[in-house]
């Protein structure tokens, strides 16, 4: 027969091997949420043929990402009102092509990118020299107004920061129909595994799958040197900051934007 003290024992051994088991499981819980966290801003920008800044450029069903070595911690972002505007009248055009426009722009000249924004001008110096057919893409797309009317469909606001755009579908998956290849990824400015503030990059879902989803650096960013580096923000970081200060969707530092980016026009001029 068991005694009572025997009894207590055994009733106090069994709880804290319960306890024991519930610990454990909320240890593999949490594990388990963080890796889901680390993995979705590892793949941060990719597009079209895919991208999703991070993400990635690709197929109708791929999306752009940009992966980085080390995931950073998530910042979740608390809801703030839309700092923007209504946008535009209008609607997206579907346009797709089956190959990368012949190269026609002036490999020594200067271009500049003027995205008219719902939050603001943004205005992005693309460096033709180093990344010519990049820029020769971006002058070509905009011509035939293909970002006009486009959401910028991601931000992230932990350990990588940036405002990702130029997908006419808004889900990460746009693409023009052909895939760039990979330019400029040697710049000096890429220095220990950071793309600093006020860089423009193409997202992008591996190497040669460029399409037309670009990221914009508002913040010292860390990732691997594996998307084409082709301009500079020259104006309008205060706007990007405004859009990052909304915070976005998801809390968890890696979403669509709280605020209403649509890109109204964008232009690309000599």
């Amino acid at each position: 027969m068991v005694s009572n003290d025997q009894r207590r024992r055994q009733l106090a051994r069994e709880k804290y091997e319960r306890q024991q088991q519930r610990r454990t499981e909320a240890r593999r819980k949490s594990r388990r949420r963080n890796a889901v966290i680390a993995s979705a801003l590892a793949v941060v920008l990719a597009g079209g043929a895919v991208v999703y800044a991070t993400g990635a450029l690709g197929g109708d069903d791929d999306k752009d990402t940009t992966v980085a070595d080390s995931a950073p911690s998530a910042t979740p972002s608390k809801k703030a009102p839309d700092p923007c505007g209504k946008p535009a009248p209008g609607a997206v055009e579907k346009l797709s092509y089956k190959k990368e426009p012949a190269l026609t722009i002036d490999k020594s000249a200067s271009y500049t990118m003027s995205l008219r924004t719902t939050c603001g001008d943004i205005t992005l110096g693309l460096d033709a020299a180093k990344a010519p057919r990049t820029v020769n893409s971006f002058h070509f797309l905009a011509g035939k107004g293909y970002f006009d009317h486009t959401k910028c469909h991601r931000l992230t606001t932990g350990g990588i920061y940036v405002l990702q755009c130029g997908d006419p579908t808004a889900q990460g998956s746009g693409t023009p129909g052909y895939k760039l290849p990979d330019e400029n990824l040697k710049d000096p400015k890429l220095k220990g595994g950071v793309y600093p503030a006020g860089t423009v990059a193409m997202a992008n879902a591996g190497p040669g799958t460029g399409g037309s989803q670009f990221f914009l650096v508002y913040q010292d960013s860390k990732l691997p040197p594996n998307y084409t580096p082709f301009g500079t923000i020259k104006g309008g970081m205060d706007v990007l900051k405004k859009i990052a200060g909304a915070g976005e969707a998801s809390g968890q530092g890696d979403g669509a934007p709280n605020a209403t980016v649509v890109i109204d026009k964008a232009t690309v001029t000599k």
